[in-house]
């Protein structure tokens, strides 16, 4: 149970910095979160708690075939913005978006025999 409130903590001051430097410096903030450290963070987590290399390859496989459909929030976001559309339906949108492309990614990836 330790284990797991540190790691929330941890999660939670890594997010907390990056969006109070995004105030200051948007294009510093955007750097530091596009470093993948939620993933890096996994990975460690994944490892630390089974020792499973294998589940560890595992995870990065599957997280580098899911970085393709997230790029579409990144692309429909800003768009909606500048078109006008509400904060909150934009990022709705958007999301939904995403999500469809993750189904199609999973659905495409399964047909060409590829187990995530």
């Amino acid at each position: 149970m330790l284990q797991t409130i540190i790691k929330v903590f941890i999660s939670s001051v890594i997010i907390v910095i990056v969006s109070e430097i995004a105030k200051k410096n948007t294009f510093l903030g955007g750097l530091i979160v596009s470093i993948p450290l939620i993933s890096i963070l996994s990975m460690i987590w994944l490892y630390m708690d089974t020792k499973n290399i294998e589940n560890v390859i595992s995870l990065s496989n599957s997280i580098l075939w899911m970085v393709i459909p997230s790029l579409a929030l990144f692309i429909t976001f800003p768009v909606l913005l500048k078109a006008g559309v509400n904060f909150y339906v934009g990022m709705g949108l958007s999301i939904l978006i995403t999500m469809g492309c993750y189904g199609l990614t999973i659905f495409v990836l399964a047909r060409l025999g590829i187990e995530l």
